[in-house]
C-alpha cells in the first residue's frame, strides 16, 4: 500500500468514526428529569411538558410559574388548543437533526403546543392592539397550558365572535400552512387543476377549502372513510388512495400540495404539468424519522430542481398577524370551516398526541381547558 493510500484510509476511518460518534450523540435520549419546586408564593398554572424525548407516555401535566407579560406582551387565558405533527416531532426529537437546536439528550424547551385560542387577561403597558377581555387566537410555543404570553405584533389576532374557541384553535398552523402553500409557494390561479394529497387531515381540510376560494378545480386524495368529507369541503374529484394511485393516472395538475410524502419526487412529477408547481410539506410518520426524516425529501428536491422545468418547493408556515386576520375573515364569513375530529382535556394531552401520531385524524385534534 502506498503512503497516499495509507493516509486516505486513515482519513476515511476517522471520518467514519466522527459520523458514527455524532449519530450516537444526537440520537441519545437522556432520562426524564423532574420539575423543580416552585416557591410557595409563586402564581402557578398547569402546563403540558416533556422533560425528555420519547413517545407520548413521557408527557405529563406540571405546575409551572404563570407567565408575566412584558411591555408589549398579551397574557392569554387559554380556552382551547390543538396539536400538530410538529408537536410529536418535538416530543420525540425526531428527526434527530432537530436536536441540534432543540437540545441534545433532552429538550431545552420542554413545553408543547403552538395553536391556542382564549381570552386576554392582561396586557403590557405599551400594548395597543388588544385589551383585557378580548377573545383571540394564534400561535405561541407552549400553548398546551392554562396561560401563554404573546408579543402583540406576532402570531395573534382577534377571534371572530361567531366561531368557538375550539374552532379558532384549530386554525393557526393548519390554515396558515394551507394558505401560504397555495398562495405564496404554489401561486394558485383560478381555473387551475390542483391536487391535495392528504386532503382529510388538519392542513388538507383547510387547503381544499382555500383552493376552492381561489377558483381552482380541486382533486383531493384520501381514504375511503373520508371521501364524502373531502367532497363536502369543495373537492370536485376525490381519489381513494386505497384503490387508486394518483401518480399512475392520466390527469396532469398545475399544482400539487403534498402533505403525505408517500411517493417519490419522480412519480409526483409525472402527473405535474411541465410548468407546474409541487409543494412538499413534510409528511411521514413516527417510523420515518432518523437523522433527516422528512427533510430528506426536501434535500432531494434541492438536488432535482435545477434540472427540471417544474418548480419544486419545500415549505414551513410563517405565523403572522396579517394572515391570521385573513383566516379569521374567511371563518367569520363561513367560507372556511374548521373540521374537528376529537377533543381531549388538558390532562389527556398524551392521548391526543398518540391519536395524532397514528396518522388517521379527520381534520384537527383539539385540547380543551374549559
Amino acid at each position: 500500500m502506498t503512503r497516499r493510500s495509507k493516509v486516505l484510509s486513515v482519513v476515511l476511518v476517522l471520518l467514519a468514526v466522527t459520523v458514527l460518534s455524532a449519530a450516537v450523540i444526537v440520537s441519545h435520549d437522556s432520562p426524564c428529569g423532574s420539575a423543580p419546586a416552585l416557591a410557595a408564593d409563586t402564581p402557578s398554572m398547569k402546563a403540558v411538558v416533556h422533560r425528555c424525548y420519547g413517545a407520548p407516555e413521557v408527557v405529563k401535566v406540571e405546575s409551572l410559574a404563570k407567565p408575566v407579560p412584558g411591555d408589549y406582551d398579551v397574557l392569554v387565558k387559554v380556552q382551547a388548543a390543538s396539536v400538530n405533527p410538529l408537536d410529536w416531532h418535538l416530543l420525540r426529537g425526531d428527526p434527530y437533526l432537530m436536536r441540534l437546536g432543540n437540545g441534545l439528550g433532552a429538550p431545552k424547551d420542554f413545553r408543547l403546543g403552538v395553536d391556542f385560542a382564549g381570552t386576554v387577561e392582561a396586557v403590557g403597558r405599551k400594548v395597543t392592539r388588544f385589551k383585557p377581555g378580548d377573545a383571540v387566537f394564534g400561535g405561541r410555543d407552549g400553548a398546551l397550558a392554562e396561560y401563554v404570553t404573546v408579543y402583540q405584533d406576532a402570531g395573534i389576532a382577534l377571534k371572530p365572535a361567531n366561531i368557538t374557541f375550539e374552532q379558532a384553535a384549530a386554525a393557526p398552523i393548519a390554515a396558515l400552512t394551507a394558505l401560504q402553500s397555495l398562495r405564496d409557494k404554489g401561486k394558485i390561479q383560478a381555473g387551475q387543476k390542483v391536487l391535495i394529497n392528504g386532503a382529510s387531515g388538519g392542513v388538507g381540510t383547510f387547503a381544499v377549502q382555500i383552493a376552492r376560494i381561489y377558483g381552482a378545480d380541486v382533486t383531493g386524495v384520501t381514504s375511503t372513510h373520508n371521501i364524502e368529507l373531502v367532497r363536502s369541503l369543495g373537492a370536485s374529484r376525490v381519489i381513494d388512495y386505497t384503490h387508486e394511485d394518483f401518480t399512475k393516472g392520466s390527469q396532469l395538475y398545475d399544482l400539487i400540495i403534498d402533505l403525505v410524502g408517500n411517493h417519490s419526487i419522480g412519480d409526483d412529477r409525472r402527473v405535474l404539468k411541465p410548468n407546474g408547481v409541487y409543494v412538499g410539506l413534510g409528511g411521514g410518520g413516527v417510523q420515518d424519522g432518523g437523522f433527516l426524516g422528512p427533510m430528506a425529501g426536501a434535500l432531494k428536491m434541492v438536488v432535482v430542481a435545477p434540472f427540471v422545468s417544474q418548480k419544486l418547493e419545500f415549505f414551513v408556515a410563517d405565523l403572522n398577524k396579517a394572515d391570521l386576520a385573513y383566516v379569521a375573515d374567511l371563518m367569520q364569513s363561513g367560507k372556511v370551516v374548521a373540521v374537528i375530529d376529537k377533543r381531549y382535556k388538558l390532562g389527556d394531552s398524551a392521548e391526543a398526541l398518540s391519536y395524532l401520531e397514528r396518522g388517521h385524524a379527520r381534520g384537527k385534534v383539539i385540547v380543551t381547558l374549559e
